[in-house]
């Protein structure tokens, strides 16, 4: 009799965990991230001040946003970007964690002059993409945009925040 006690219990508390653990799986959902426009920004060629690109701009400007970043996204418009602003400039690390589009992360000084590059950054790569200067800004754009528009270190970037 005691010996089927045991065997009960153990049948009921397997049944849970099992029943539990489904349930769990079932519940699990991410949902992808829309573009919201905050600003425009162009990029001007350093040697002939003409614009190389007008894109519209979501801004990461503080803790929660610069950590997600386009996470979670499944795509972004060629004219999109995402431009992360950072009180100091210092040396900058990103990495692809969780983002499911490659791009190209452009580094900026606190001149708004681009310092360096990581092109065609990999998705849900988690190798650290050094700027290897101090940046101020860092802007993420579709991979392959910045040699489609023949983008240089010294280029320059100029933004405004949408009202």
């Amino acid at each position: 009799m005691k010996y089927s006690k045991v065997v009960f219990i153990l049948i009921a508390i397997f049944t849970i965990v099992v029943s539990c653990k489904e349930d769990e799986k079932a519940i699990i959902k991410t949902e992808s991230i829309a573009f919201k426009k905050e600003g425009s920004l162009k990029i001007v060629q350093q040697e002939t001040d003409s614009i190389l690109a007008s894109l519209d701009i979501e801004i990461a400007d503080n803790e929660y946003e610069t950590a997600t970043g386009l996470m979670y996204r499944s795509s972004m418009e060629a004219k999109q970007a995402m431009l992360f602003i950072f009180e100091d400039v210092a040396m900058r690390s990103f990495y692809m964690k969780n983002t499911e589009i490659a791009l190209d992360i452009l580094y900026i000084d606190d001149n708004k002059k681009i310092v360096s590059f990581q092109k065609n950054a990999q998705p849900f790569n988690e190798s650290g993409l050094s700027s290897k200067v101090p940046a101020k800004y860092v802007l993420e754009i579709n991979a392959g945009m910045s040699d489609k528009w023949k983008l240089a270190i010294g280029d320059s970037i100029a933004y405004e925040k949408t009202p």
